[in-house]
C-alpha cells in the first residue's frame, strides 16, 4: 500500500536496530505465508471480496492484523487492483475475476507492533502475450532496482534504475506515487521515488527499510483518483498496469529482502 503519511522522527529517516529488524522480519514472514496462500487459491471465478476474507483470516490465524483495515478509512484488510486499476482497489463481492485478468494482491502485515508490506501479480487463466510482458518487465523493474540497493548510496541510483528499466521495455512509470519507509509504522520516511535522478536523494544507510513497488503502466504514466470512494486509482488511459512490491532492508554489504 502507497499512501504517503507524514510521521514524527528523529532525523531524515527511522534507522531500525537489530531488534526492530526481527520484529519486521517476523511480520515479513506471516506477509510472505498470506500471500502464498493467496497465490495458492486464486483463479477465474472468485470475487476480489473473497482475496479480502482469505487475508484477514490467515493474517489474524497467526496472530497479526491487516494493517490496510480502516487505515485512514481505508474499509478492507487487502488491495486488489485489476487489470487498468494502478493500486488501492477495494475488494467487493460484485468484482469476479476472469480469464485473461491480471491483478496485483497488496498486502501489509502488523505483527506484534511491526509493519511488512509487499505484493504481487496474478495472471489469471489465459492472459494476453501483451499483459503477460508487462507483468514480467514489472518484476524485473523491482530486480533492477535492488541492484542499486547499497549502503551509503543515494536513493535515486535504485528509483532511476527501475525508471531505465522500464523505458527499455516500452512501458511508463507511475510519477506521482512512490514507495516508503515502513516498519514502526505503516507508513514512514523517506517517501520513495521510481522516477527519480541518479544521485539524488535519502542516503541509504544500513538499517534503513523501504518499499520497492513501481507501478507500470502499459501506456502513459498519468493516473486519477476515483472520486467515489477518494482510494482507488485509475490509469488515465485505460491501459493496463503491474506492480510488484517488497520490503529491503538496506545492510552493511548490499540489502535483505524481508517480504516476497
Amino acid at each position: 500500500m502507497t499512501r504517503r503519511k507524514r510521521i514524527l522522527k528523529t532525523g531524515n529517516v527511522l534507522v531500525k536496530s537489530t531488534a526492530q529488524l526481527e520484529g519486521i522480519r517476523e511480520s515479513g514472514r506471516i506477509n510472505t505465508a498470506v500471500l502464498d496462500y493467496v497465490q495458492e487459491h486464486i483463479c477465474a471465478g472468485i470475487s476480489t471480496e473473497e482475496i479480502d476474507r482469505w487475508v484477514y483470516e490467515q493474517t489474524t490465524r497467526a496472530g497479526g492484523v491487516p494493517a490496510p483495515l480502516n487505515y485512514e478509512g481505508f474499509p478492507k484488510s487487502v488491495c486488489t487492483s485489476r487489470n487498468q486499476v494502478v493500486c488501492h482497489g477495494i475488494p467487493n463481492e460484485k468484482e469476479i475475476l476472469k480469464e485473461g485478468d491480471i491483478i496485483n494482491v497488496d498486502v501489509s502485515t502488523i505483527y506484534n507492533g511491526y509493519f511488512s508490506d509487499a505484493s504481487r501479480m496474478f495472471c489469471i487463466g489465459d492472459v494476453s502475450e501483451d499483459k503477460k510482458r508487462l507483468v514480467q518487465a514489472a518484476k524485473e523493474a523491482v530486480q533492477a532496482g535492488l541492484l542499486e540497493v547499497k549502503p551509503w548510496k543515494p536513493l535515486g541510483d535504485m528509483g532511476h534504475a527501475v525508471h531505465m528499466y522500464a523505458m527499455s521495455r516500452g512501458y511508463s512509470v507511475v510519477e506521482e506515487i512512490g514507495g516508503h519507509g515502513v516498519g514502526l509504522q505503516f507508513h514512514e520516511e523517506p517517501w520513495v521515488s521510481y522516477v527519480a535522478a541518479k544521485g539524488t536523494g535519502e542516503i541509504m544507510v544500513p538499517g534503513l527499510v523501504f518499499t520497492i513497488e513501481p507501478m507500470i503502466n502499459m501506456g502513459g504514466p498519468e493516473v486519477y483518483v476515483d472520486d467515489s470512494n477518494g482510494w482507488t486509482v485509475y490509469t488515465e488511459d485505460g491501459m493496463p498496469s503491474a506492480q510488484w512490491e517488497v520490503t529491503v532492508a538496506v545492510t552493511q554489504d548490499g540489502y535483505e529482502i524481508l517480504t516476497r
